[in-house]
């Protein structure tokens, strides 16, 4: 008799670690729950790279919820405000980017806890990560644990005690040299995946930006290259 694998939401927002932790989830035996967001992002082109890594898992289902977080603004990725460029790693290391998104993780991990509940699934994944400089207040272990138990006293299927959710993070103590060595083991192709905060029209990055350097330094840090090319960026390493 065969065993039905459980379901999971896997937060997937077309970028290396995203599609990192969607690889996780298919190695630990779940059935792939794909959700994305149109959420008024300056780098939309992540969201065809969303599609391309759902694709090529074969996910049970992909969805891309349509949501408007420029209405609210605040960040450089939904807002007239210009994306850093060129910054120094150890500069990275201090604060919190303009490029936070006011709320966005619980915004997004609430889409996912109800989805959750309608597919009766008890897991979430997320690609939040606390090192390599993120500076996200809402990447942080204690955010996603209290994310945990107030999503445990929010649903109906929580209340009647037919859910117990769980919130996977599995990414959030590793460097993105580790992530990169981890998806490689697990069959991702990061040729498929966009990180650029503030990518070109036709996709590519610009390789200045906090996100693409972090991502070279670690492919770099791998000994590996980037499958990726960044036009008119050389090789200086990031800083």
């Amino acid at each position: 008799m065969e065993i039905e694998a459980k379901r999971a939401v896997v937060l997937l927002s077309g970028g290396l670690d995203s599609a990192t932790v969607l690889a996780i989830a298919r190695q630990q035996g779940f059935e792939v729950h794909a959700l994305s967001f149109s959420y008024g992002q300056r780098h939309s082109w992540e969201l065809e790279a969303a599609r391309r890594v759902a694709k090529a898992f074969g996910v049970a289902h992909h969805r891309i919820v349509t949501i408007d977080l420029r209405a609210l603004g605040g960040s450089a990725l939904t807002d007239e405000i210009d994306v850093p460029k060129g910054r120094a790693i150890d500069e990275m290391a201090h604060g919190i980017p303009i490029t936070y998104v006011p709320a966005r993780n619980t915004i997004f991990l609430s889409f996912a806890l109800a989805w959750a509940e309608v597919l009766e699934s008890s897991d979430i994944f997320i690609g939040v990560n606390a090192l390599d400089y993120s500076g996200y207040p809402d990447c942080r272990p204690e955010y996603i644990q209290a994310f945990e138990t107030m999503a445990n006293l929010a649903t109906k299927a929580g209340v009647e005690g037919r859910q117990r959710l769980k919130i996977h993070t599995p990414l959030i103590a590793l460097s993105k040299a580790e992530i990169i060595r981890k998806g490689i083991e697990s069959g991702v192709d990061y040729g498929l995946t966009s990180s650029c905060y503030d990518p070109a029209p036709d996709g590519a990055p610009c390789g200045q930006c906090d996100s693409c350097q972090l991502r070279r330094k670690g492919f770099r840090e791998n000994g590996i290259e980037d499958p990726l090319s960044y036009p008119g960026v050389g090789a200086t390493p990031a800083r």
